[in-house]
């Protein structure tokens, strides 16, 4: 069995839409959405009836909750806390009321067992939407922050920065993010887990998409942060 884990589209449909077209030809079985669907690119809306049309599982992140009630004092450093709050208003004046609802119902967590494998996906931690797990964490403060429920593969979204780890016997998988990686490759993230026989194989998988085409959204927009957004898909960093 293949199942596909994608999160943090951040409203960049063009990402998705290539990332869904790598899923198909690999002719997965499944896919789960792990958060950060609309906020912080150019066309909210249309990212979220993308994801809403694969009639999967899909749990919330903290950009999602930020569309919903706006970007709360403390979540982000100081010097970003208004003009994120203005990139906020911007997308939720671009979607549909009932889809800003529809993101703040989202549950938070998906179990699922395949191939006698136990999975547990999350969007930052088990317990928190923003707490940032970096990929070089020491062993076991990564047991301590994700690894709070019995199960064999731990997947999580949130920091946009890809890797896969094994941890006495568990494996960890950050599937980067389809819409905003912050890595250095411009290109959308995923991860693709297959199931059979005795074990399993994991991997990240890196599709191109036509950055060019939603840095264009953004120019002919009136984002407010629009320079900000359009320099981390050039650079797929955020510093």
């Amino acid at each position: 069995m293949k199942i596909a884990f994608i999160s943090d589209i951040h409203g960049n449909a063009n990402a998705l839409e290539a990332v869904l077209e790598d899923i198909a030809s690999k002719k997965a079985d499944k896919i789960f959405v792990l958060g950060d669907i609309c906020f912080r690119g150019p066309e909210p809306q249309r990212a979220y009836d993308l994801v809403q049309s694969l009639r999967t599982d899909v749990i919330k992140g903290n950009a999602d909750e930020w569309v919903y009630r706006g970007v709360g004092s403390g979540e982000v450093p100081d010097a970003a806390y208004e003009i994120m709050n203005k990139e906020r208003d911007w997308i939720v004046s671009h979607m549909e009321q009932q889809t800003v609802k529809a993101l703040h119902d989202l549950p938070q967590e998906i179990k699922y067992n395949a191939g006698g494998l136990q999975f547990h996906a999350f969007h930052a931690t088990p317990t928190s939407l923003f707490e940032n797990v970096l990929p070089d964490v020491k062993n076991g403060d990564l047991e301590n922050k994700l690894m709070e429920d019995e199960a064999d593969i731990y997947l999580y979204g949130h920091i946009h920065t890809p890797y896969i780890r094994t941890v006495n016997g568990k494996t960890v998988i950050n599937l980067g993010s389809v819409g905003l990686p912050f890595d250095g490759i411009a290109k959308a993230s995923y991860a693709l887990v297959e199931t059979g026989g005795n074990g399993f194989q994991a991997a990240i998988v890196r599709v191109a998409y036509d950055v060019g085409k939603t840095i264009r959204q953004f120019e002919k927009s009136d984002y407010p942060n629009r320079d900000k957004l359009i320099d981390i898909l050039k650079r797929a960093k955020n510093d």
